[in-house]
């Protein structure tokens, strides 16, 4: 376990990042599943609310792919975006920061804080494609670090969606010691083939634009920024739902031009806004390691399928889906509930958005979160 003497704020006001540098289990560094290694990883973390006397109100949000640990607050300083789950946490909200000590830290492979492939290696490169590939479980295994370091025992509760849900299953599955209960949304146990395939082609598309240089553009003057845009445009499509892109746009022209000749569909802007504005604040190779590690997901790898150890989950989940989703549609939190012991009822969320609803149906999953951790 590291000491506080390792770690270093940025401001002073709560929520504020906070640097700790893990040296992984006995100060041997952290080996991966893939076979690679790093013999320490910086991780960036937030926390809002206060410890109770035993550090026993402690719950862990997990952000999902283009998410980091700016769950609460507005943009600013080391924050290019307000955060990701605004109206979720907070006084008085789904996850009451006046009863809970609330952490969410940036995910292993990230590009806002933690160690990614956009981290600076002993040789004073950045890594780039000589990242380490790595799992879901991979980066447990440091947020294990985390809890360790903050001297957390057992979360109360993990919470997270999407990646993020992923995160939380391997918490319940890999250490159900240290997590009393947990809250996972929008994700199976296991990414299918329909969401590797799309992922896949995100991934390619990043990988096809020429300035990406095998991963190790950081010192070239360029950035594959135009692969990452379409990349996330794509995946954009599948966050959000067939009929929402009906009633939002039709067929409309975006500036009420001629499509065949000086204009485009507004469809096509809106996937271009989001692709470009991605691409102003991720890193692509980031992209590529998360999006590549989701691809690996599956809890039951290694442990006797998804059946077996779905089965050794101890404490209480609650498992909610999207009813719009077609991304993770609810057959896969079916799954989840009726193999997991533990499970109570599904909870649906009703959402023209699809995926995203994991995120913007705040009213909704609050009440349903609030609800777990409360109970």
């Amino acid at each position: 376990m590291t000491t506080p003497g390792d770690y270093w704020r940025l401001g002073d006001d709560p929520g504020s990042r906070r640097f700790v540098t893990l040296a992984g289990p006995g100060g041997n560094g952290f080996g991966f599943e893939g076979g690679g290694h790093l013999n320490e990883v910086i991780v960036a973390y937030e926390t809002w609310g206060t410890f109770n006397a035993d550090r026993s109100n402690a719950v862990l949000i997990e952000h999902a792919l283009t998410g980091d640990s700016h769950a609460l607050g507005d943009a600013g300083l080391g924050h290019p975006t307000p955060g990701w789950w605004n109206g979720l946490i907070g006084p008085g909200l789904g996850v009451d920061t006046n009863e809970w000590y609330v952490v969410c830290a940036n995910v292993l492979g990230g590009s806002q804080g933690t160690t990614g492939p956009s981290s600076i290696d002993r040789d004073g490169r950045p890594y780039g494609s000589r990242f380490p590939v790595i799992t879901v479980r991979d980066q447990v295994s440091v947020e294990v670090g985390l809890a360790d370091f903050l001297e957390i025992a057992a979360w109360h509760s993990v919470v997270g969606g999407s990646m993020g849900g992923m995160r939380a299953l391997e918490w319940v599955v890999g250490y159900p010691e240290r997590v009393a209960r947990s809250v996972v949304l929008a994700v199976g146990a296991a990414s299918t083939p329909d969401e590797i395939a799309h992922s896949a082609l995100q991934v390619r598309a990043i990988k096809a634009d020429p300035a990406f240089h095998g991963g190790d553009y950081y010192d070239t003057g360029e950035s594959p920024s135009s692969g990452l845009a379409i990349a996330r445009g794509l995946g954009q499509i599948t966050y959000r739902t067939s009929h929402e892109f009906d009633v939002r746009f039709g067929r409309s022209a975006q500036n009420d031009g001629d499509v065949l000749r000086d204009d485009i569909y507004a469809i096509e802007s809106y996937l271009g806004y989001h692709g470009e504005k991605l691409a102003q604040r991720f890193d692509a190779n980031s992209y590529v390691v998360l999006s590549e590690a989701m691809n690996h997901h599956d809890v039951g790898r290694g442990r006797g399928g998804v059946a077996a150890a779905l089965g050794t989950v101890r404490g209480p989940v609650t498992v909610i889906g999207i009813d719009s989703d077609r991304l993770y549609p609810l057959r896969l939190q079916r799954q989840l509930v009726e193999l997991t012991p533990s499970a109570t009822p599904l909870s649906v969320i009703t959402s023209s958005v699809g995926h995203d609803g994991f995120l913007l149906e705040v009213d909704q999953i609050g009440k349903i979160v609030k609800g777990a951790l409360d109970d």
